[in-house]
């Protein structure tokens, strides 16, 4: 079984070392693939030796480009318009620094007011970069964005909780004597 799905894997060129992929509840970089199995290296660097016969779904995190894939929250009380320039702003200054616009592929922007959710409303942010470098893209427009943010005074919410207290019980005075 392990050498037929390998042998599968191999021939549609499904992955290759150096790619990102999900297999088998594991997600990691292959570091090798045979005919009887997938050697992947996760962000902990525990290595995973996957059977290939285990593997009945791969998801290629790598192939071609890869996606950025980001919610921005902000506060209830934010202009989503202007919230939405400031952060397509950001996503084009990125696209043109020397040091990113190699990895750029389709410039991030908001998509679309994604949710309403318990303390934001949420921003989805998408966009394409080359393979690998998603999460480095992602990490330094999320840096920008909370510099622009704090630059122009735009909330980036946290939870806030409501602590109901009774101040109608009886409280005992008697004392022991």
């Amino acid at each position: 079984k392990d050498a037929v799905s390998g042998a599968f894997i191999v021939l549609e060129d499904q992955y290759r070392k150096g790619d990102v992929i999900a297999i088998a509840g594991v997600q990691g970089t292959v570091e090798d693939v045979s005919l009887r199995r997938t050697v992947l290296r996760d962000l902990d660097g525990v290595v995973h030796s996957v059977p290939n016969g285990e593997v009945a779904v791969a998801s290629n995190l790598t192939r071609g480009w890869s996606g950025i894939n980001m919610i921005i929250g902000v506060g209830y009380g934010e202009d989503t318009d202007r919230v939405k320039e400031i952060v397509d702003s950001v996503g084009q200054e990125i696209a043109i620094d020397p040091n990113w616009r190699e990895d750029i592929i389709e410039v991030p922007t908001v998509a679309r007011v994604n949710e309403f959710a318990e303390s934001s409303v949420d921003l989805r942010v998408l966009g394409r970069t080359t393979p690998h470098r998603q999460w480095a893209v992602a990490g330094e427009i999320r840096r920008r964005i909370k510099i622009a943010f704090d630059t122009e005074g735009i909330e980036i919410p946290f939870p806030h909780r409501v602590i109901i207290s009774n101040s109608s019980e009886e409280t005992n005075n008697s004392t022991v004597g």
